[in-house]
């Protein structure tokens, strides 16, 4: 094995990548994984913050080895360029040959296990780890022995709603897109909804996103509207994300001096194209799932989302391409094409920020739009009100029954960031904060648990202090008597406060949800 001589620090490991001088955050990340000592560790680090250059520093004990594995060949080689020593790679007709650093796709490497030993890594860096719980994933974090699996993501949520904490034990570093952009490492974006006109209503949902095949049927003739949308909002270099390579090349046709982009180019040519698009010489590029993860392309100044998706790991790479700060560029420009869909459970720009527009009415979407860090208001300002106080304690069954998390038969409300509250009268309520992507709870002062410890224990002081009085908060009870139609003592509350809305069609247990929030936000 070729040992590399790279920087040595004060603890007697070697950084074997010393060729870049890295950020103050980047250094703090380093400092988090050595810290954290043996197990299984999970680092987020916004697109864009350089996570790639962050891994490839991290320090090794001498002869000890590194093992990079990737689940897409493109970024198999990314890490290359940051080593200062031989980097041996375990892709298609690649293979390795004891090199101290390994880079390996996921597919590779599944079918080679009997060529390493299972303690053959110090080491193990899982990039976009987000993908860690799939079945392969797991097949190979089983296999080997290191003393840290280290994984890097951007995006800890994974379309399927399968949370991470049976792969990774902590968080133990966290930079999101705000950070970035605040500091003014990412570049601000300012967010558009365009509606083109598609309905996504009847589409199944098949591993946790749209069906493709369904997909594809409900997005036919929209190639018009997303080049009328490119023609009235975007501005500078373009990227459009589409649905499939019949639509990519239909929009392409449309657009002048477009050129489209899918897995059939050749690799060849798609790297003279990013290379004439980075020149300015080409203003639009409309792709169909090419440069969703590790293509760095930051002359975009315009992303549009034309590919609808349910899945946020997949919105935010997809966004992510723009994000990269660039001479003159400014904001980032967002263009969300945006058509009908059930519940609301299409992705969009507040998706960047964990924000949720299940509960959002239909008729207040379109006010979900401009900077970036204004969307929470507009958000909470569209929630206010009673459709959406109706619509999140039905959405926080569906919830609970993706995350396998026992509710204990509590009336809880979900909001729009994921937390959850349960109002109990004017001047009390419940209230669980959201939970990160390995499934714990921060709550304010630092205390932090697993949620469904959060639940158990909202159930227990429940039980203690409430006891007496379960029709405020026990399903069971509040259906016994919610399933009446509303009584007219509760509509004039109601009407009181929002003579506007229909209360015609409550029932008792609709119209006290709408009446705890009057009572408690009144008294806030």
């Amino acid at each position: 094995m070729e040992i590399c001589s790279g920087f040595k620090n004060g603890t007697g490991m070697r950084a074997l990548a010393d060729k870049y001088e890295l950020r103050d955050y980047q250094k703090e990340c380093l400092t988090a994984i050595q810290n954290a000592g043996a197990g299984n560790h999970l680092s987020v680090m916004a697109t864009g913050l350089g996570k790639t250059v962050t891994f490839t520093h991290i320090p090794l004990p001498d002869g000890k080895r590194m093992l990079i594995i990737s689940h897409r060949q493109e970024l198999v080689h990314q890490p290359e360029k940051y080593f200062s020593c031989p980097v041996g790679f375990e892709l298609g007709s690649e293979h390795s040959h004891g090199e101290q650093i390994v880079s390996a796709s996921v597919q590779s490497l599944i079918r080679r296990l009997d060529f390493f030993k299972p303690d053959d890594f110090y080491i193990i860096v899982w990039d976009e780890a987000h993908h860690a719980a799939a079945k392969s994933y797991r097949q190979i974090m089983n296999y080997f022995h290191p003393y840290q699996n280290i994984g890097f993501t951007a995006t800890p949520n994974r379309g399927d709603h399968v949370r991470l904490d049976n792969v990774f034990e902590d968080i133990i570093f966290d930079r999101d897109i705000q950070f970035g952009i605040q500091n003014g490492y990412l570049s601000n974006v300012f967010c558009r909804r365009v509606d083109i006109g598609y309905n996504l209503q009847q589409v199944h949902t098949r591993s946790g996103d749209f069906c493709q095949e369904e997909l594809s049927e409900a997005m036919a003739g929209t190639a018009k509207g997303i080049a009328e949308a490119y023609r009235d909002y975007a501005v500078g270099s373009t990227l459009i994300f589409t649905i499939n390579v019949k639509e990519a090349n239909e929009i392409a046709e449309l657009i002048p001096n477009s050129v489209a982009v899918t897995a059939k180019t050749d690799r060849q040519e798609r790297a003279n194209i990013i290379r004439q698009f980075t020149a300015g010489e080409i203003p639009c590029l409309v792709n169909c799932m090419v440069f969703t993860e590790g293509t760095d392309i930051p002359r975009v100044q315009t992303v549009m989302i034309a590919r609808p998706t349910k899945n946020d790991s997949l919105y935010t790479q997809m966004v992510g391409r723009g994000l990269r700060i660039f001479p003159g560029k400014g904001k980032l420009n967002l263009i969300d094409c945006v058509g009908v869909s059930k519940n609301n459970e299409l992705c969009t720009a507040p998706s960047l920020l964990g924000i949720d527009l299940k509960n959002v009415p239909a008729n207040k979407l379109k006010n979900i739009q401009g900077d970036l860090f204004d969307l929470p208001l507009k958000v909470k300002q569209a929630v206010n009100g009673p459709e959406s106080w109706i619509m999140g304690t039905e959405i926080v069954d569906l919830w609970a029954k993706e995350q396998k998390y026992n509710l204990h038969n509590i009336n809880w409300t979900q909001m729009p960031d994921g937390g959850l509250i349960l109002p109990l009268s004017r001047h009390k309520k419940f209230s669980i904060p959201a939970q990160d992507a390995v499934g714990r709870v921060h709550f304010p002062g630092g205390q932090v648990v697993s949620m469904q410890t959060a639940l158990d224990r909202a159930l227990v002081q429940l039980q203690r202090d409430y006891g007496d009085k379960k029709m405020l908060w026990d399903r069971n009870r509040v259906k016994r008597w919610g399933s009446q139609p509303i009584s007219e003592k509760q509509q004039r509350i109601i009407k009181k406060h929002f003579p506007e809305f229909d209360t015609e069609t409550l029932t008792k247990q609709q119209a006290a949800q709408i009446i705890n929030h009057i009572l408690y936000d009144n008294s806030q």
